[in-house]
């Protein structure tokens, strides 16, 4: 499943009453916890769990079994344990926390908690595709999926009240006029849905990425993506990875994210400096295995050495695929790599074999590096 179709999913497809006063209580109208909140999401994006641990204790004791507290505690389990694979034992915990968290956000009657429990459901619904479509679960993606677009409707009354809100806004206005023209078979379910505004998507996910409690770092990841894969604005992506990067530098991911990004506008010096750089990450196997494929497209790239890049990307590809699902991108930009070098060898068989396999695992055809 394509990045888009998740993030559109997550967008598009993305009663009991509890009387205890601890739970209803509106956390995001208390100050002090608030800032406790955004300081604590903030270490766990930047992998800081020392310190997001003693956030969620603080905030646990206050607050006891609130939905926000939940999806707090599955977004560090989800960081911590990254990329967080079905095999992992820290995954039925995690599936178990935003499922609780789903549950009793979903049992609020309460009119004026009603932005706070919409907002915890929604970040935890998106959370949980996320994490199914990236392990290529799909019998799990669509149930969820179809449930969610009524909550995403319900979304567009909010935006006054929390910024978050308006990176569901701008996904689903974003996607709901581009998604179909880049994939036409999807057209005739339009009628189902609202329309969009592809602008203002744009506009709504920028307000998300400077003002948003809990999802600042999805904001611009999201944007990163799009101005990639459907604005064709390479620069501006690389812009909004940079951003986010230096917002969260103990990220693994974001520092691979901003390394692809320098790549594709072939800014090969400032990525080997950061690659360089990068030393306090070597006991992650899975960003050890994006460094050897972005190592490979430097020295194919940038020193015209073929033979030393054949030798990156083929350790690239044997150690990603350890992980599934999450390292089919990655491969793929190794398989095309190895297409070309084949080319240039004169071994049209395995340039066609490469990229054959590189546009099976690829998310986004048109990122080659050719």
């Amino acid at each position: 499943m394509g990045n888009e179709l998740k993030i559109f999913i997550k967008c598009t497809a993305l009663s009991f009453f509890i009387s205890t006063a601890t739970v209803n209580a509106q956390i995001l109208k208390d100050t002090s916890t608030l800032n406790l909140i955004k300081k604590g999401v903030d270490s766990i994006y930047n992998m800081q769990f020392k310190y997001s641990e003693e956030v969620y204790s603080k905030i646990n004791k206050l607050y006891p079994e609130h939905p926000l507290i939940l999806l707090y505690k599955g977004t560090m389990t989800y960081w911590e344990n990254y990329p967080l694979l079905p095999s992992s034992p820290a995954s039925v915990p995690f599936e178990e926390e935003l499922h609780k968290c789903i549950a009793l956000s979903e049992k609020n009657s309460s009119p004026s908690n009603e932005a706070e429990y919409l907002l915890a459901n929604l970040c935890a619904r998106g959370l949980l595709i996320q994490y199914y479509a990236n392990n290529g679960l799909d019998k799990d993606v669509f149930p969820l999926a179809t449930t969610t677009y009524r909550f995403i409707k319900r979304s567009f009354d909010f935006t006054s009240i929390y910024s978050d809100f308006f990176c569901f806004t701008g996904l689903y206005n974003y996607y709901r006029e581009v998604y179909p023209e880049a994939h036409p078979a999807y057209k005739p379910l339009l009628f189902l849905f609202r329309k969009g505004n592809r602008a203002k998507g744009l506009n709504e996910l920028q307000t998300a990425a400077n003002g948003s409690i809990l999802l600042k770092a999805e904001a611009f990841s999201d944007l990163a993506y799009i101005y990639i894969n459907y604005e064709n604005n390479y620069q501006a992506a690389t812009n909004f990875s940079k951003y986010l990067h230096n917002l969260y530098p103990y990220n693994p991911e974001y520092l691979a994210e901003y390394i692809k990004n320098l790549l594709l506008v072939k800014s090969y010096v400032e990525a080997e400096k950061l690659i360089i750089s990068s030393g306090s990450h070597e006991g992650n196997p899975y960003y050890q295995a994006q460094l050897n494929i972005f190592e490979g497209i430097i020295q194919e790239k940038k020193y015209r050495d073929n033979k030393l890049a054949q030798q990156y990307y083929n350790k690239g590809v044997r150690d990603i695929n350890l992980f599934g699902a999450y390292g089919n991108e990655f491969a793929a930009y190794a398989y095309f790599g190895l297409g070309r070098i084949s080319e240039i060898s004169g071994d049209k068989e395995s340039r066609k074999i490469y990229h054959k396999q590189a546009m099976r695992l690829a998310d986004s055809k048109k990122i080659t590096f050719d």
